[in-house]
Parts: structure tokens; sequence; C-alpha cells
């Protein structure tokens, strides 16, 4: 995309731009999954073991400070 800046500014900022909604929607989509799993086991009344819940808890930390970050 940096190299193509300097031929057509205006197409490589569209493109660094659908380039990041796709990834934002990838995530959502990832981390939207991950919670209907969860919910989907608490409404069937299963019990979700600690060390699952420890893991989601990592990756949303995770994931909240590196949006932080940039």
């Amino acid at each position: 995309m940096q190299n193509r800046f300097l031929d057509d500014p205006r197409g490589a900022v569209h493109t660094a731009d659908a380039l990041v909604a796709d990834v934002m929607q990838r995530l959502a989509a990832t981390f939207a999954d991950h919670k209907q799993e969860l919910e989907g086991q608490w409404s069937r009344g299963e019990q979700v073991n600690t060390e699952d819940l420890r893991l989601a808890l990592r990756h949303y930390r995770s994931f909240f400070n590196r949006l932080l970050v940039t």
C-alpha cells in the first residue's frame, strides 16, 4: 500500500480503510462466536469450566490492550 501511495494516494487510503474494516469485522465475529458459545452453554445449564473462562477473559484483555496502544 505504501508503494502505491505515490501513484494513487486516494486508492491507497481506500485500500487501507477496506483492509482495516475487514480485519475489525473478522475480530468482532470471532469474539461474537466465542460469546455465543459460552452463552449457549450457560443457557443449556452446562457448566463452563473456569479455565475456559480465564482464557476468554485473557483474550478480551489482550485485545483491548492492543486497541489502546494504537
